[in-house]
């Protein structure tokens, strides 16, 4: 299966210049041709490059891979966009949204992320050194560092393109790596069932509980803080912002992967499946009051029902999603379901056998029994392979057509 495996870059001032230039030539080539992909409906990669390739080279002074490379991210970013406004992600025909996406070009920031292929990139891993093309020369001996985890995975398993990535002030280097998969446990013991929620982010049918209302207190704060900065508009208000931005974000991936890794460890352990409720659209589905709305948008459960899922494709421990219609109201004991038997939102009291619990608890063994009946008739393991990850290269319209659509894994 593959892999993102994400290492740091050490460069040096002069290196980090020609790195920036590079990311500007390339970005600025993209724009450009992206105007001509939109004027001319032209949004293939062959009929593209005949229009385009020449002109990219001469005026940014781009070698033969990287305008190929530019117009191949252009094309992804259209096919990207073309995928989202079919599956209605930018809206219905008409609306505002959706008319800005269709009626401009795709924009590129202008420090987005450039793919790099073997003939533009060499690794030497065992001295932590690369070798990159840049607009001003080949730069060599550009310091990389990471975990010991990734730097063996990249030793190992390192194939395919890697994306140069520059954010925060810092280099970053994201590195297709093909891993080997354990093969799949066909005979589950029993399975695991985990209840997502906003109180209670995880919750498994053995009864462990997983980052509860602590987190909440820290995420509550810092929407707080936020609000309280955004509100200044100062300029030290300003810096404090952007110092602090994506930090929720990052601890939240970072929960995410931790509670996925554990489960997943669990359920190999054991010899049993993992069992999963299927919250597509949930934002869209429930309805909630307005201090809520904002707890349940800044948590990404798809995030992480998608670690859990890719962690257990790589173990070989089967997944199967059900579906999560009243799996917080039935009884686990006797099935009786009634809207009374919530009596709040940590406990759970069946008006009709008496049976008691922790609620979230009560609905983990809800999903649990509903992925054995599955399995028992027959259903396969719904765990997917990595689903696509854009890169951090469209500007105005990154949701929509985020630049390269190439297949990336999530991060090891």
């Amino acid at each position: 299966m593959k892999l993102v495996v994400q290492v740091k870059l050490l460069p040096t001032p002069e290196q980090a210049a020609a790195l920036e230039a590079t990311l500007h030539a390339c970005n600025d080539a993209a724009n450009w041709a992206s105007k001509v992909a939109f004027e001319k409906d032209v949004k293939r990669n062959f009929a593209l490059h005949e229009h385009t390739y020449a002109v990219i080279k001469a005026r940014w002074n781009l070698g033969a891979e990287a305008a190929q490379h530019v117009i191949k991210k252009v094309c992804d970013a259209y096919t990207t966009l073309k995928a989202n406004l079919r599956a209605g992600n930018l809206g219905r025909p008409g609306s505002k949204r959706y008319r800005r996406a269709v009626e401009n070009p795709v924009n590129f920031c202008t420090q987005g992320a450039q793919p790099y292929d073997d003939r533009m990139l060499s690794w030497q891993t065992d001295r932590r050194r690369i070798s990159i093309w840049t607009i001003a020369g080949r730069v060599k001996d550009v310091a990389f560092t990471g975990s010991p985890e990734q730097l063996a995975a990249l030793a190992l398993y390192r194939k395919g393109e890697s994306d140069l990535v520059y954010r925060d002030g810092m280099w970053f280097l994201n590195a297709t790596c093909e891993v080997p998969e354990a093969p799949l446990n066909t005979e589950p013991v029993d399975f695991l069932g985990v209840d997502l929620g906003i109180v209670n982010i995880a919750t498994t049918s053995d009864g462990e509980i997983m980052a509860g209302r602590a987190l909440n207190r820290i995420r509550a704060r810092e929407r707080g803080l936020r609000a309280r900065l955004e509100s200044k508009k100062t300029p030290s208000a300003k810096r404090r912002l952007k110092k602090r931005r994506r930090k929720e974000a990052r601890r939240a991936k970072d929960i995410n992967h931790k509670i996925a890794k554990h489960v997943v460890a669990e359920a190999e352990r054991t010899g049993r499946g993992i069992a999963l409720e299927d919250l597509t659209g949930i934002r869209e589905r429930v309805r909630l009051r307005k201090p809520q709305r904002a707890t349940q948008s800044s948590w990404s459960f798809a995030q992480l029902g998608a670690f859990i899922a890719y962690k257990a494709h790589r173990a070989g421990v089967p997944v199967v999603y059900v579906d999560p219609a009243y799996t917080s109201r039935a009884c686990a004991e006797c099935g009786h379901i009634d809207k009374a038997n919530r009596v709040s939102q940590s406990r759970f009291v069946c008006r009709s056998c008496g049976f008691v619990d922790h609620a979230d608890r009560n609905g983990s063994h809800n999903i649990r029994a509903r992925a054995w009946e599955l399995w028992r008739r027959g259903a396969p393991s719904t765990a997917p392979a990595p689903p696509p990850k854009p890169r951090d290269g469209a500007g105005r319209k990154r949701s929509a057509a985020a630049s390269g659509a190439r297949c990336a894994s999530p991060s090891l």
